[in-house]
């Protein structure tokens, strides 16, 4: 083995090694993801693009946080990581008797982190269609179902579920607001040092195409999945891969196929 292999492993070891790669949210959530980034040899460049604020209407929501844990709903629907957030810093009750559809994987583990269990996670099409589609094959009786969301996400859940004859509460849980970058963030990616933005959410697309004028074309762009691709090309994006799950793990995989873009030894200092 040469030195090179000796102190930062194979290349097949480390996929990413001289990828400077964007991760476009703080927090718990961007920690991890650049952990996951660095030990496939890269270098992450944390730089939050969006992120969350109370709802304006805590009233509704606390009413119905108080409703679920009285039993109220038979269903708890949750389509982001970060409604899961909003539930734990309530320390919401949900009683056995309400089940828990989570729309992927990354929202899944959200739950089950916290403490929380999930009953259903849709096999085929992690979205909110995806999970409309399958809650109404595994209910057809009316069911009472609380639907958790965001300002901002399109209410396809509530209308699906709600044209399949079920009792359906709809509550903004959060608000996404954008966050600039630094001055220095938004050169590097004019300046093409940064060699792949991760796209996660259709609220990250926006905000990559409103505070990035110029993206050199050999960027990768990278989104999070088949919904997320189409948020990001709706917005003006263009999209090089897109991960086959709704996961962090299968986005990072998707980038580390690609060779990397514009290698140059300023990329490694």
């Amino acid at each position: 083995m040469n030195t090179a292999e000796t102190l930062h492993g194979t290349t097949a070891d480390k996929p990413l090694n001289g990828w400077r790669v964007l991760v476009p949210r703080g927090g718990p959530w961007g920690d991890g993801v650049a952990a996951k980034l660095r030990s496939q040899g890269a270098v992450p460049v944390v730089a939050p693009l969006i992120n969350f604020a109370p709802t304006e209407d805590l009233t509704t929501l606390e009413s119905a946080l108080a409703a679920l844990a009285d039993g109220a709903f038979d269903w708890l629907t949750l389509t982001s990581a970060t409604t899961v957030d909003v539930l734990y810093a309530y320390r919401a009750v949900i009683p056995a008797t309400t089940k828990v559809a989570a729309v992927g994987e990354t929202t899944a583990a959200a739950l089950t982190a916290v403490g929380y269990r999930v009953d259903l996670v849709p096999e085929k099409d992690n979205s909110a269609a995806g999970m409309a589609d399958e809650l109404i094959a595994l209910e057809p009786e009316p069911k009472r179902v609380l639907t958790l969301r965001s300002e901002i996400a399109k209410p396809v859940l509530t209308k699906r579920l709600i044209a399949a004859g079920h009792d359906v509460r709809q509550v903004v849980a959060y608000r996404t607001v954008g966050v600039p970058v630094t001055e220095r963030i938004a050169r590097d990616v004019a300046n093409g040092r940064i060699n792949a933005i991760l796209v996660t959410s259709g609220s990250v697309a926006e905000q990559v195409r409103n505070q990035f004028e110029h993206i050199p074309d050999d960027t990768v762009i990278a989104a999070i999945g088949p919904r997320t691709a189409k948020d990001a090309r709706k917005v003006g994006l263009t999209v090089d891969i897109v991960a086959r799950k709704q996961t962090v793990d299968d986005l990072i995989t998707a980038v580390s196929q690609l060779p990397l873009p514009h290698a140059s030894d300023e990329f490694h200092l």
